[in-house]
């Protein structure tokens, strides 16, 4: 298991697009929808292999047959860091904390990939275990899109429950675990110094 992307949830792309923008001063690409759970982002790549996504309820899309993904149906308040995935190489393998989950094909573009997305929509230890997924082929969106110039220097996850799910996890580079209100913080090495990303 190992990181692959970060997310940042808004009640619009636009709020989610605008919070990334203003914490690490660049600009984001365009990325595209997701018609199976009605949701679409905009990207920033990042050094090392990584990207984050800006990502909201598209308000042009049908609704879904299920609840969306990162819990995007109960999302409030403002943007914000909401979730991190991580890659897996057997996605069939996986059990959440919580029980087995089906993996569910899915496509942007040119892109294929599976993720073990909950039936509720919602990830256990309040939405910050991990999402993950297992890509299909060589495309993947760090490798389409410009270097930004940033890189990520740690991502801290905040949990009642920290220890457990350091536990859980086991070590994960960049990762860091530790006790608190449930909540993710990202440390940034950017053109213009260190940024943080809630």
């Amino acid at each position: 298991m190992q990181l692959d992307h970060i997310a940042v949830s808004g009640s619009t792309l636009e709020a989610a697009t605008a919070h990334v923008e203003q914490a690490l001063g660049v600009s984001l690409q365009p990325g595209g929808k997701h018609a199976k759970f009605g949701t679409y982002n905009r990207l920033l790549g990042l050094e090392d292999g990584l990207y984050l996504e800006a990502i909201a309820v598209d308000p042009d899309a049908p609704a879904p047959e299920q609840p969306r993904w990162f819990d995007l149906d109960r999302f409030s308040g403002p943007a914000r860091l909401t979730n991190w995935i991580c890659r897996v190489s057997d996605i069939d393998a996986i059990t959440l904390p919580d029980g087995p989950v089906t993996p569910i094909d899915l496509d942007r573009g040119a892109l294929r990939w599976r993720m073990a997305v909950p039936a509720s929509g919602r990830l256990p230890y309040d939405n910050l275990y991990p999402a993950l997924i297992q890509w299909q082929g060589d495309l993947h969106p760090a490798r389409m899109l410009q270097s930004s110039g940033v890189r990520l220097r740690r991502l801290i996850v905040y949990h009642p429950d920290a220890l457990e799910l350091a536990k859980l996890l086991g070590q994960i580079k960049l990762i860091e675990f530790d006790t608190g209100p449930a909540a993710i913080r990202a440390e940034f090495e950017t053109p213009w110094g260190v940024r943080t990303l809630e």
